[in-house]
């Protein structure tokens, strides 16, 4: 992440604001928030207890040796929110994860931090990412900043894909990086390049902007049919990337249409 601090008011508030803006957005930007309050309670109770202290990791091993222990207790009450929050499918996957009680949740929550959820089905994978994404983001704030190496197609930090692009105002034009879906760390990527397979022919990498969300872009691949959106911070500096590229419903259902595949699901599975 660039710049510092808990990032989590500036989130929700900015999924207050576009819920009001984009109608048609607006019960996903609603389930976002009331997500990202209890991610915020989980993000502050791990800097309560671990400690705020910094460590030195080396490329890629922040997933190494997750304590599971510090957030075991707070799985119960995020399962509970997830029953009284989510649309139905959710709601019920968390009741069964309930049932099924604490050894089931450590499988769980240690298969996805393992393996990226391969095993679970797609709403555990859901539950798991969005309770383990704090932890994550709270053990990638508290890493000593990384060595540039080139500009990896995966997260440097956790190896997570990315969730959504940046363009950062530099110069005349604006400079690329991408923010990993797991620790929400971000890193510098090449400008003209897909992040899914690396294709650089610029014929190859079509962008599509919708007029009523001008600073989104589907940054797409024809080569291996992926996509990515990207928020463009030279035209919309109060952009907050994760947040606007949820409301971004429009350009998920052109990407779909057009046959491509999102580099990473989010939230709400666009």
């Amino acid at each position: 992440m660039k710049g510092g601090g808990s990032p989590w008011e500036h989130r929700i508030r900015r999924a207050t604001d576009l819920a009001v803006r984009y109608p048609f957005a607006a019960e996903g930007l609603s389930f976002y928030g009331h997500v990202a309050s209890f991610q915020k309670s989980l993000y502050e109770g791990l800097a309560s207890t671990v400690g705020t202290s910094k460590r030195a990791r080396p490329p890629g091993s922040l997933r190494d040796d997750p304590d599971l222990s510090v957030l075991l207790p707070w799985f119960a009450p995020y399962l509970a929110f997830v029953q009284d929050a989510s649309p139905p499918p959710l709601a019920q996957a968390a009741a069964g994860l309930d049932a099924e009680g604490e050894k089931r949740w450590g499988e769980l929550l240690d298969e996805f931090w393992q393996a990226g959820g391969a095993e679970l089905t797609p709403t555990e994978a859901l539950i798991a990412w969005t309770f383990l994404q704090p932890y994550a983001e709270y053990l990638a704030h508290h890493t000593e900043p990384l060595e540039p190496d080139g500009t990896p197609y995966l997260c440097p930090l956790c190896s997570g894909p990315p969730q959504v692009g940046v363009l950062r105002p530099q110069g005349d034009g604006g400079k690329r990086s991408l923010i990993c879906s797991l620790c929400a760390y971000e890193w510098d990527f090449r400008r003209i390049v897909c992040p899914a397979c690396g294709e650089e022919g610029v014929d190859k990498l079509p962008v599509y902007v919708a007029e009523e969300l001008p600073h989104v872009r589907v940054e797409a691949c024809d080569t291996c049919h992926h996509y990515l959106k990207t928020i463009d911070l030279t035209k919309d500096g109060r952009a907050v990337p994760v947040v606007d590229e949820l409301a971004a419903i429009p350009l998920s259902l052109w990407a779909a249409e057009k046959g491509y595949t999102k580099l990473c699901p989010n939230l709400l599975g666009l």
